[in-house]
């Protein structure tokens, strides 16, 4: 059975992915801020020593194969904030910095044991396309995400370590709900063709596909979930 230690699965896109795995016959290991099943752990990743601190209870419990990376904020930062500084390292911490060091946690018990792995990178369509001008950091953090996934994986394929990265657009999670709500819903849907922003459980279904059935040779890809809003 394969083992996933999956990030952020409280609410949105990471319950939807945790049930969706689930269904598919993985054992599913889900991290909140504060769990609600036997299986969660809890960590905040504003702490610096929370990624490791999970990795490892994670790890405890049995070989892990499968990582997704779905933890993070989407937080506005003004430009003329007194607190920018702050609110960009922030977004750094939780969204890029928590993820690469599961990420190389995960590569480095891999090699040791001389297994495969796969990682699972949830960025976003503003890796691309960019963010409004309060979200500098939030697009930069996604953007990231999307370098350090192909890096993995063309650095690691020799190992049997795959690495892919799903960007979607618009999704109703609660975060997207109040973007909407404060940018006005109708200006913005009218920017996606197909009329409307994703469901979590189409955005978990390329989760899924790629933790547990992508073909190797698909490593290094990145996937969009965005409705045709940005296609590159």
């Amino acid at each position: 059975m394969t083992h996933i230690l999956l990030t952020g699965s409280s609410r949105g896109i990471g319950a939807a992915c945790h049930e969706t795995l689930t269904a598919a016959g993985a054992t599913v290991t889900g991290h909140r801020s504060a769990p609600l099943a036997a299986s969660d752990i809890a960590a905040d990743f504003a702490d610096p020593a929370a990624p490791a601190r999970l990795w490892d209870q994670a790890r405890a419990a049995g070989p892990i194969d499968v990582l997704v990376n779905n933890a993070g904020v989407f937080e506005a930062n003004p430009l003329d904030g007194d607190d920018w500084v702050a609110g960009w390292e922030r977004t750094m911490r939780i969204n890029l910095t928590a993820s690469a060091e599961l990420c190389r946690l995960a590569v480095l018990d891999w090699q040791a044991r001389g297994v495969p792995g796969r990682i699972v990178n949830v960025a976003s369509r503003a890796a691309y396309r960019g963010d409004s001008p309060a979200h500098w950091h939030y697009a930069a953090s996604k953007a990231g995400m999307v370098a350090m996934t192909k890096t993995i994986a063309r650095g690691y394929a020799k190992d049997g370590i795959l690495a892919f990265a799903v960007c979607p657009g618009f999704t109703m999670t609660g975060m997207a709900e109040d973007y909407l709500a404060s940018r006005g819903g109708d200006k913005l849907l009218a920017d996606i063709p197909l009329g409307r922003v994703a469901d979590p459980a189409e955005v978990a279904s390329v989760v899924r596909y790629l933790a547990l059935e992508a073909p190797p040779s698909m490593t290094g890809a990145v996937l969009d979930v965005n409705g045709a809003s940005y296609v590159r």
